[in-house]
C-alpha cells in the first residue's frame, strides 16, 4: 500500500524496517496518530529523528517490545459502553440465535481483542442467552490480536477487581472464580474462547461467522486499509451475520457491504452481494487470488463481447479521446488501430454521418443519453438509416468519466415505417371518430366522478350526524340505571380496542418498509420510526401536516394521484418506483405502494403508504456501466 502524500520518507523507511524485521505491518495505520506514538517512544528513549531510532533498534532488540506496546494501545474493559452491550444482548443476539438451527454452531470473532475482556464479555452474553450447556455445545469465539503480550494475558483469563468494574456482582458470582485477590473466568466456559495472533490486513479472514466484534480498532487505520478490512469482514460473515463496531468509529465507506441496524450503537448487518460479480469484487478486495483471476477472465469476456456487438459502437474517455471501437464500427467507418487515442474532432466520424461534438457536449451537460432517431448515411449510392445514441458513462452512478456512441441500423424498420404510414392514413377517419367518442366518455366520467364526490361529502355529513345522535344516546343512557351493564361492556370493548391498537402498532413497527398513514385531507395521521430514519423528520414534526407540503427527499406531489385513487376506495393501485434522496443525501429508487384505510362500516378513512428502497438498484447500475 502506498504511503500517504505527506508522509516523511524517513518515517516510511522505519515502518518498512519494522515490517521486514519483526513482521508488524503498520503501513495501513493513519500516519498522524502512528507518528505521534512512535515520536513519544523516541522521546522516552532520548532519540530525536527516525533514522537514528532505526539504528537504535538494530543495536537494542529489546526496544521493539517497548515500541510495540506504545503503538498497540490495549485500552479495553468488560462491557465497555454498557448501552451498546445491552442493545446487543436484548436486540441482536435473539435475532442471531433465532436465525440458527438448534443443531448449528454459533461462531464469533473478536478482532483486536487486546487482553480478552471483550471476548469474555460476549461469552457471558451468549451463555446467558443460551444457557451454559448449550453455550459449551454450540459456541466458538475466536479472539485475535497482533500483540502477543496482550494475547498471553487474555489466555490466562485472570483479572483484578478493578478490571471487573463493569461486571455486575451476579455475573461475577456466576462466571468467575475467586483465586486470592484475583478472579479467573470459569475454565469450562474458557474452552469455548480460542485466542490467536492475527493481522487484520495481512492474514486471511475467518469464515462462516455469525458475529464480528471489532471495536475501536479501525479508527487507527487509513481509509484504504479500512476498505480492505471491511471487504474481509463481509466475506467472513454469514448472510445473517452482524458487525459490532466501537462507539468512536463511523462506517463512512463500504456502505455497499453493510447497512446499519442501529447506528447509535454501531451495529451493522451484512448486505448480500447482489450478483456473482459483486461477490467476486468483494473477494478480490479481500485478497483472494482466485477471485482476481476470475475478474481478469471476465474482463477478457467483456472485451470480446463488446467487439462482437452487432451495432457499431465507439467509446470516448473524459478528454474526448476514442479508446474503444468494436469490429462493426471499424468496418462501417473505416477506423484503424492507429485511430485509438485520437481526439474525436480529429476523426471523420465526428462530423459524418452526423455532427457528434454538439451531441457529446449535451450528453455531458445533461448527464443523460441524447438520441437522434433518423440519421441517413449514403454509401455507394445506397442509403442506410441509423439511430445514433450518445450516452454518458458513470462510475457508481456519479460522475461522468466517458461517452459511449452507438449507431443502430434502422434501415429495415425505416422501410416498414413508410409502409405503416400508408396504412395509418387509411385509419385516420376511424381514429377521429374514436377520439370523439372517447372525449364524450371522459366528460361523462368526470360528471360521475363529481357526483361520487358529492355523495362522499353527504356520507361524511351523515356520519357526523350519526355521531351526534350516538352522543345524545349515551347522555340518555347515563341517566338510566338499567344500562350500567352495557357501559361495563363498552369499557371492556375499549380495552380490546387498545389491545388491537397496540397489536397494530407492533405489526407496523415490525414491517421492513417505512409506513405512514394519511387521512382524507392528505394530512399525516401516523408517521412510523422507519419513515423518520428514511427522511429525517420526526413524527411530532409531521403529524397533522399535509403530506404534500412536506419538504423531504421524495417528490410527494407525484403521489397525489395514487393517494386520491385509494381515497376513492381503489384497492389495486399499482406500486410506483420514484427517484428519491434519503436523509443522508443518498439517491435511491423508492418503491411506494398505497392501500385504502377503511373504518368498521367499510368507508374510506384515509390511505396507508408503504415506502422501501428498491433492492436491485446496485445491479442496474452495474449493468449500465458495462
Amino acid at each position: 500500500m502506498s504511503p500517504e502524500p505527506d508522509a516523511d520518507p524517513a518515517f516510511e523507511a522505519l515502518l518498512d524496517f519494522l515490517k521486514r524485521n519483526r513482521g508488524f505491518d503498520f503501513t495501513g495505520y493513519k500516519r498522524a496518530s502512528l507518528a505521534r506514538r512512535v515520536t513519544k517512544r523516541m522521546r522516552d528513549a532520548g532519540i530525536q529523528d527516525f533514522a537514528a531510532y532505526m539504528d537504535y533498534l538494530e543495536v537494542h532488540p529489546g526496544e521493539f517490545e517497548q515500541l510495540f506496546n506504545t503503538i498497540l494501545i490495549n485500552v479495553t474493559a468488560f462491557f465497555r459502553d454498557p448501552d451498546s452491550w445491552d442493545y446487543l444482548a436484548s436486540e441482536v443476539l435473539p435475532l442471531l440465535i433465532a436465525a440458527k438451527h438448534e443443531s448449528e454452531p454459533i461462531r464469533v470473532w473478536s478482532a483486536g481483542c487486546a487482553s480478552g475482556e471483550e471476548a469474555y464479555s460476549i461469552a457471558i452474553l451468549l451463555a446467558e442467552a443460551l444457557g451454559i450447556p448449550e453455550f459449551r455445545r454450540r459456541v466458538k469465539i475466536y479472539a485475535t490480536d497482533v500483540d502477543e503480550e496482550a494475547l498471553e494475558q487474555a489466555r490466562r483469563a485472570v483479572y483484578s477487581t478493578a478490571d471487573l468494574e463493569g461486571v455486575s456482582p451476579e455475573r461475577m458470582d456466576r462466571f468467575f472464580e475467586a483465586v486470592g485477590d484475583e478472579f479467573v473466568f470459569r475454565p469450562e466456559l474458557r474452552r469455548s474462547v480460542i485466542f490467536g495472533r492475527h493481522d487484520l490486513v495481512k492474514d486471511p479472514p475467518m469464515s462462516r461467522l455469525d458475529l464480528i466484534l471489532c471495536r475501536n480498532v479501525l479508527m487507527y487505520l487509513n481509509s484504504q486499509t479500512q476498505d480492505v478490512v471491511y471487504a474481509r469482514f463481509h466475506f467472513a460473515l454469514n448472510p445473517t451475520g452482524y458487525l459490532f463496531l466501537g462507539r468512536a468509529e463511523m462506517m463512512l465507506s463500504r456502505t455497499d457491504l453493510f447497512e446499519p441496524v442501529e447506528l447509535k450503537h454501531r451495529v451493522f448487518s451484512r448486505r448480500p452481494a447482489a450478483t456473482p460479480r459483486d461477490q467476486l469484487l468483494t473477494l478480490a478486495q479481500a485478497g483472494s487470488p482466485l477471485a482476481e483471476g476470475q475478474l481478469a477472465d471476465e474482463f477478457k469476456l467483456r472485451a470480446a463481447a463488446f467487439d462482437a456487438l452487432p451495432c457499431a459502437q465507439v467509446v470516448l474517455d473524459d478528454r474526448g479521446r476514442m479508446v474503444l471501437a468494436n469490429a462493426r464500427a471499424r468496418q462501417l467507418f473505416g477506423l484503424e488501430d492507429a485511430d485509438l487515442g485520437k481526439l474525436i474532432q480529429d476523426l471523420e466520424l465526428s462530423y459524418r454521418p452526423i455532427e457528434l461534438r454538439s451531441l457529446i457536449d449535451r450528453a455531458r451537460q445533461q448527464g443523460e443519453s441524447v438520441t437522434v432517431p433518423d440519421v441517413v448515411r449514403v454509401d455507394g449510392g445506397e442509403s442506410r438509416h441509423f439511430e445514433v445514441e450518445v450516452s454518458p458513462l458513470r462510475s457508481n452512478g456519479i460522475g461522468v468519466f466517458g461517452i459511449s456512441i452507438g449507431f443502430f441500423d434502422r434501415t429495415a424498420s425505416h422501410l416498414l415505417q413508410e409502409e405503416l404510414q400508408v396504412s395509418t392514413s387509411k385509419l385516420e377517419q376511424t381514429t377521429q371518430a374514436y377520439h370523439s367518442a372517447t372525449e364524450e366518455l371522459e366528460t361523462t366520467n368526470e360528471e360521475l366522478q363529481s357526483t361520487n364526490e358529492e355523495l362522499e361529502t353527504t356520507n361524511e355529513e351523515l356520519q357526523s350526524s350519526n355521531e351526534e345522535l350516538e352522543t345524545m344516546n349515551e347522555e340518555l343512557q347515563s341517566t338510566n340505571e338499567e344500562l350500567r351493564q352495557m357501559n361495563d361492556i363498552l369499557q371492556q370493548r375499549t380495552h380490546e380496542i387498545d389491545d388491537s391498537n397496540a397489536f397494530l402498532e407492533s405489526v407496523l413497527a415490525g414491517l421492513r418498509a417505512a409506513c405512514a398513514v394519511v387521512d382524507t385531507n392528505l394530512c399525516v395521521r401516523v408517521w412510523k420510526q422507519k419513515m423518520e430514519e428514511l427522511w429525517g423528520l420526526r413524527a411530532e414534526e409531521v403529524e397533522g401536516q399535509s403530506l404534500l407540503g412536506l419538504d423531504i427527499g421524495l417528490p410527494v406531489e407525484a403521489l397525489r394521484d395514487m393517494i386520491e385513487a385509494c381515497l376513492r376506495g381503489a384497492e389495486d393501485v399499482p406500486r410506483r418506483t420514484i427517484e428519491a434522496v434519503n436523509r443522508r443525501g443518498k439517491r435511491f429508487e423508492c418503491i411506494v405502494s398505497t392501500t385504502p384505510l377503511f373504518d368498521i362500516e367499510g368507508a374510506v378513512k384515509g390511505a396507508i403508504l408503504m415506502m422501501e428502497p428498491r433492492g436491485d438498484a446496485g445491479e442496474k447500475e452495474s449493468g449500465r456501466e458495462a
